[in-house]
């Protein structure tokens, strides 16, 4: 399999070749360029006029980290539409996932942001897992944690997706009724890229060596082998990764968007969970709820967005292209805004109250 034709999400799988280990640790501290954020469960930090918590919450037996965006003049005793924001492949709840949170809290909205299990502060053993029917059920447990806080309206939840956190995110929502309205951002379905590639356009039957040499490896840890981690996107400056993927180890790996436990690596094994993964499937019968896309015209993933738009059966639905953007531009500055200036309309909309 190519570094061309596979991809698993904005931090796509490019980098596997022919399968060999490839681990990529991001030390040091946090971006200076993301916005601050509580560490732990309990911290409280000050962003402008947005309050943010530090939370945990169950999800069967570990905790899920998460980080809960207050809006300026935040009342306990008012109820407020609340929005879970669902972070990409591999990211963390401080990245963009968070940024997008607070963008939401600027206009009004309580949002909470949270680390996938297995991944980020959360809990979840073994680490590194990339499962995403696992994360479905994050968002199912994010959602029911949502309904125990007396600030929040429960009839007025929304979800929003970056990345393969869309795919995640829209799969959810199809079986997740108390979401009542969700959106997008550089949408991908995670198994429809492992399949199809990066710009969907490989043959499926390319990711069958891919499979053998997963299923050789599970046999292996079966027997006792130690696990081997493969990283999500590619080393700076490899131009044989598509444009998208150049982009993505510029925003995760440099000062741009690298976080401490956002560690670039997933287990070699989660490469068959991903590829098994239909994310749009069921999109045409169970997705009712309003569904805005944002997504850039220059994005190899666009492909994603259109398929879905066309196929859901949401009465209210629509896909904004960003003129000249990426799929990364829309992860943090002008990109980021303009996409939010979208968003937050859309959401006061759909989430108003009857």
């Amino acid at each position: 399999m190519s570094d061309k034709t596979s991809g698993l999400c904005s931090r796509s799988f490019l980098q596997i070749r022919s399968m060999l280990p490839a681990l990529l640790l991001i030390a040091g501290s946090a971006s200076a360029a993301l916005a601050p954020a509580p560490r732990m469960a309990g911290d409280v930090t000050h962003i402008g006029a947005v309050t943010v918590q530090g939370v945990e919450f169950k999800n069967n037996d570990f905790m899920l980290s998460g980080n809960v965006y207050l809006p300026s003049g935040f009342s306990s005793d008012q109820k407020y539409a609340t929005i879970v924001v669902v972070h990409p492949g591999g990211g963390v709840k401080e990245q963009t996932a968070g940024l997008y949170a607070l963008k939401l809290a600027e206009q009004g909205f309580v949002t909470l942001a949270f680390d996938a299990g297995h991944q980020g502060a959360s809990g979840g053993v073994p680490r590194f897992i990339d499962d995403p029917m696992k994360r479905v059920v994050d968002v199912y447990s994010a959602v029911d944690y949502l309904t125990t806080l007396q600030y929040v309206d429960a009839t007025r939840i929304g979800a929003l997706g970056v990345c393969a956190g869309s795919g995640i995110t829209v799969k959810a929502s199809m079986t997740e009724r108390r979401i009542k309205a969700l959106a997008t951002v550089s949408a991908v379905d995670v198994g429809a890229a492992t399949r199809k590639g990066w710009d969907g356009k490989a043959p499926e039957s390319a990711l069958i060596p891919t499979l053998e040499a997963v299923a050789k490896q599970r046999t292996a840890e079966a027997a006792g082998a130690a696990p081997v981690h493969v990283p999500y996107v590619p080393a700076i400056g490899d131009r044989s990764a598509p444009r998208d993927l150049q982009e993505a180890a510029d925003y995760y790996l440099t000062e741009r968007g690298r976080y401490p436990t956002s560690t670039n690596q997933m287990l070699m094994t989660s490469v068959s969970t991903l590829a098994s993964f239909t994310g749009f499937d069921g999109a045409e019968t169970y997705l009712t709820q309003p569904l805005l896309m944002v997504a850039g015209s220059e994005a190899g993933s666009l492909w994603h967005s259109e398929a879905l738009i066309a196929k859901a059966a949401s009465a209210q639905k629509e896909l904004v292209v960003i003129p000249g953007a990426t799929h990364m531009d829309l992860y943090d500055g002008d990109g980021a805004s303009a996409a939010a200036a979208k968003l937050g309309p859309f959401f006061t909309a759909a989430l108003a109250r009857d």
